[in-house]
């Protein structure tokens, strides 16, 4: 168990952090995410007042569709990264970081204030639920043994609320952190340990951790807030500027916007590294590694060995000129310096499920 955000989490389970990735992306694994902020948005401005603080398009989401999204400051950095919902009842339901979990519910009241100061309707609710992502090849399998609805219907980052395993009220919504086709499931929390334990007890599905989630998201491509993207990052140094919507773009309305599109046509001298491979198994990069092309510095983000490919991985910046696919590169590892090269994204393909 670690410290994370006030929780304490798990880091392993008695199977381990290699056999725990392994499982997850053969079979199925069960995650408690219930230290991710969860909130839920009223009234009829919602939208208004969630575009006023993020680069997404929300209006467009149809009922039960979501998006991930990047709330931004003034000066275009990212404070965090969340997932906002259109649910089908009346309202926005947004799951973010739990470590930025204080500054986003700060950020989100003070803007709610000042609508509502100006005449807006809108307000939030913090929710008490547990969160349980339940990821991997056979989660449908298993899911829909325990579901009236038709899994099937329920493509990538859509959302129904509906009974799992006879606990009503749980919002399902197909999405996850290991690039695996997943659901997370908002639960009431007295029923967070009944549901766990009928998950857990199906012989396909085992428990996982923070190490294995670390490395499944990594393999996969995907942002570690506070490592590879922060509030000095803009979404166009992060490559993230696919987050943000046409209309957003044409009517620059969120925070940071000017900054954000006068990045777009200077472009970023500084371009993320999705991916670096290492050639050999014998470096481990650690997040602020200097990552070097010729004499051009970089900087590692997030590195650890991929327990799919049996080689060392990691993601970084480097100066955009040098970011090119196939460009050999250095990694200082305790002062020895290991030969990488730059590989397309993501290291392991995603498994998205996308319905016909």
């Amino acid at each position: 168990m670690v410290p994370f955000a006030g929780w304490s989490l798990p880091l392993y389970y008695e199977q381990g952090h290699l056999q725990s990735h392994l499982h997850t992306r053969r079979r199925c694994s069960l995650f408690d995410v219930s230290h991710m902020l969860q909130i839920r948005v009223y009234g009829r401005d919602r939208i208004k007042f969630m575009e006023s603080l993020v680069v997404g398009d929300i209006a467009e989401l149809k009922p039960g569709q979501g998006t991930l999204t990047l709330l931004t400051n003034e000066k275009g950095g990212i404070e965090d990264d969340l997932i906002v919902t259109n649910t089908s009842e009346d309202h926005l339901y947004v799951v973010s970081n739990a470590g930025c979990a204080d500054k986003d519910l700060a950020i989100m009241r003070g803007r709610a204030s000042e609508l509502q100061a100006a005449g807006s309707d809108v307000h939030l609710e913090v929710s008490d639920n547990a969160l349980l992502a339940l990821q991997g090849p056979s989660m449908a399998q298993v899911l829909q043994a325990g579901l009236s609805d038709d899994l099937a219907k329920l493509s990538f980052m859509s959302s129904i609320t509906t009974t799992v395993f006879s606990v009503p009220g749980c919002r399902v919504t197909r999405c996850g952190y290991t690039g695996e086709d997943g659901v997370e499931i908002s639960v009431p929390v007295g029923q967070a340990v009944e549901l766990a334990e009928q998950l857990l007890g199906v012989p396909e599905v085992w428990p996982a951790g923070l190490a294995a989630r670390d490395s499944l998201r990594l393999e996969a491509g995907l942002c570690l807030y506070g490592n590879d993207i922060d509030e000095t990052t803009t979404p166009a140094e992060a490559g993230l500027m696919w987050t943000l919507g046409k209309r957003r773009r044409a009517a620059m309305d969120f925070p940071g916007a000017a900054i954000i599109m006068a990045q777009v046509k200077q472009k970023p001298k500084r371009k993320p590294l999705r991916c670096a491979h290492g050639r050999g198994r014998g470096w481990v990069a650690n997040p602020h590694s200097p990552l070097c092309v010729s004499t051009s510095p970089g900087t590692v983000t997030s590195g650890c060995p991929s327990p799919s490919l049996g080689k060392n991985i990691a993601m970084g910046y480097v100066e955009t000129s040098h970011s090119r696919t196939g460009t050999a590169l250095t990694v200082e590892v305790r002062k020895k310096q290991h030969p990488a090269l730059v590989t397309k994204m993501p290291f392991v393909p995603t498994q998205y499920y996308m319905a016909n």
